[in-house]
């Protein structure tokens, strides 16, 4: 599992979740180290949620393995309702009360408008069981969000999902998380692995 390459929006942290933006040079660039990943990962098939800036990260890994790309709506980020293209700043100064609660607790009061993460976690999970269970015993790689990814991480490793923001503070832009889905049991090999070379996505 990955998350997306550089968005037009990163360089300002604003909260990019159902709003379709594409990414950067770099993040592009950062779309074509993972397509140099997937060349020698020995991959049973490739898929993305529908939005452009997964779409395109998940492009080079197509191109290098031959694998039709499929991409499903339900691996889409969180809805970020009105709080979608600001930045924390901004959304302490619109409505500060509400940026407070979601601060203390980002699932029981999600930002006002939003998605409820717990419903954003079960759509996502159902898409990914289907895809596990049509690839059983292949390896799928699967570009989507950072903060849905978070919030089904938590939930598959028992950690409760207001918990999210503090135990699994940050996703690098196409960081590497590995999951082995056997039995009906899914186990974390690992997480957040760098695969773009620059330094300063190391830090």
């Amino acid at each position: 599992m990955v998350r997306h390459g550089e968005t037009v929006w990163h360089a300002e942290n604003r909260y990019t979740g159902a709003t379709d933006v594409p990414l950067t040079d770099r993040g592009r660039d950062q779309a074509r180290s993972l397509g140099a990943w997937a060349a020698g990962a020995g991959l049973a098939a490739v898929w993305s949620s529908d939005l452009t800036r997964a779409v395109e990260t998940l492009a080079p890994a197509a191109a290098s393995t031959a694998l039709r790309p499929s991409s499903d709506g339900r691996l889409r980020e969180v809805a970020f309702g009105d709080g979608e293209g600001l930045t924390g700043a901004e959304m302490r100064e619109r409505f500060p009360d509400r940026y407070a609660a979601f601060e203390k607790d980002p699932v029981g009061d999600h930002l006002p408008g939003g998605e409820d993460p717990v419903a954003a976690v079960a759509r996502a999970s159902a898409c990914l069981d289907e895809i596990a269970a049509a690839h059983e015993g292949g390896r799928v790689l699967v570009v989507w969000h950072s903060t849905l990814m978070r919030l089904v991480l938590c939930d598959w490793l028992g950690i409760p999902l207001s918990e999210y923001r503090r135990r699994l503070p940050m996703v690098r832009n196409v960081g590497l998380t590995e999951v082995r889905v056997a039995a009906g049991r899914r186990s974390l090999l690992q997480f957040n692995t760098p695969v773009w070379t620059d330094e300063e996505d190391h830090r």
